[in-house]
């Protein structure tokens, strides 16, 4: 595989960026990773150099990120592949969570996702070509775990939106990717990167059931590798055609098929109400 790509990508300071990063400079790429915290980029990967380009980035201000993008344009001419990675979890009922805390979780997740999108893609369209993987999670396909209400509407936000940009990019020459990873060992789970409620309510048993599982059992036990899961998005950004949808984790794909099955028996159970409605 070619190894000349210049990969873009946000909140690399830790998690799957941190892995994917790493991973791509091992391998001869040349990556601009972004953090909100431009030291900490460089605690954990090293000093910047012609093929490592830490950035200082703030994805909720789009000038911030305007900004992230040009500097990586003079330092490198060009851009490949974007990662959207940077997020947050926030674990809470929605009615606990507060109005702030909801949007505070959209402003990252997917309004940050789309500064970063409409700041790239000028360049991208201007070469017709290059890959953009948007990082969901199973939980934006599939929601049904209480308390995760907030969090996983943001990522069907970045599922919904990356399928429309797919079809808008295709005739440029490029590709997007929906990635729903599953349970990961990474620090998704640990207090830095998962959120809890300011007011939770007693009532919500199941929700605190919730947290207690993530933080005590799940947390450092996920059956994921992120490892492979670099390996895995280095591989798709070769591919001529490669997946719009991508589940990685052998839970994810589990859960996904059984959403699918469950969708099809309400379709077949449904069929003659949901028909019905014509004139």
């Amino acid at each position: 595989m070619e190894n000349n790509k210049v990969w873009f990508i946000t909140g690399a300071s830790k998690g799957l960026g941190l892995q994917l990063t790493k991973k791509l400079l091992s391998k001869g790429y040349k990556v601009a990773a972004t953090s909100r915290n431009e030291k900490a980029l460089v605690e954990v990967v090293g000093n910047p150099s012609a093929s490592f380009l830490p950035l200082e980035m703030d994805l909720t201000n789009e000038q911030s990120v305007k900004n992230a993008v040009e500097v990586t344009i003079s330092h490198f001419k060009t851009i490949d592949v974007l990662v959207n990675n940077a997020g947050y979890g926030l674990l809470g009922a929605l009615e606990e969570l507060t109005d702030a805390e909801a949007r505070k979780n959209y402003e990252v997740n997917v309004f940050g996702l789309l500064n970063v999108i409409r700041n790239t893609m000028p360049y991208l369209r201007a070469n017709r070509s290059g890959h953009i993987f948007n990082i969901s999670s199973v939980g934006g396909y599939y929601g049904g775990f209480p308390g995760w209400g907030i969090y996983c509407s943001t990522k069907f936000a970045v599922a919904g939106l990356t399928e429309s940009l797919a079809a808008e990019i295709k005739p440029f020459g490029i590709n997007a990717t929906i990635v729903y990873p599953g349970y990961f060992r990474t620090d998704f789970l640990k207090d830095s990167s998962l959120l809890l409620p300011q007011n939770p309510i007693a009532d919500y048993k199941e929700v605190r059931q919730s947290e207690n599982a993530h933080k005590e059992d799940i947390n450092e036990n996920q059956q994921g590798d992120p490892e492979k899961l670099a390996e895995v998005l280095i591989k798709m950004s070769h591919e001529q055609n490669p997946a719009l949808h991508l589940f990685l984790g052998e839970d994810a794909y589990n859960m996904a098929n059984q959403k699918i099955e469950s969708v099809q028996k309400e379709l077949a159970q449904w069929k003659s109400v949901s028909v019905s409605t014509g004139f």
